[in-house]
């Protein structure tokens, strides 16, 4: 909550979704040797269920894509079960589970997509 998103912003790796010029979501990436990995998806509470972080992490997911990636990874609380159906949905499987080292009883759910190379286009 107290990053300063400039720099990430100014490096490609925060994707913004805008609706009449006004900021209404964001996704942050970080780039990895063998991987991207969605570290954040933040859509402003009165523009939910438009569609936006399905958007967001489809415009990530090309992202990596074209970066040469072969997968691109999230993680989520176990207890955003709502979250974690939507990325399924949009093809994600769970790789793990594990604890939450600084909060006893939490649990982090590993998830990751496999990325085709993209369509060549004669």
């Amino acid at each position: 909550m107290t990053d300063d998103h400039g720099p990430r912003i100014e490096s490609g790796d925060v994707l913004l979704a805008y609706e009449a010029e006004i900021v209404v979501g964001l996704i942050v990436v970080e780039r990895h040797e063998d991987h991207h990995l969605i570290f954040s998806v933040a859509v402003h509470p009165n523009h939910t269920g438009k569609g936006i972080g399905p958007r967001l992490i489809a415009e990530a997911e090309e992202h990596a894509r074209l970066a040469g990636k072969p997968r691109i990874m999230l993680y989520t609380n176990a207890l955003m079960t709502r979250n974690i159906a939507l990325y399924q949905k949009l093809g994600y499987q769970e790789t793990g589970r594990r604890p939450i080292m600084t909060r006893p009883g939490f649990t982090i759910v590993d998830m990751e997509k496999p990325l085709l190379s993209p369509s060549v286009t004669k």
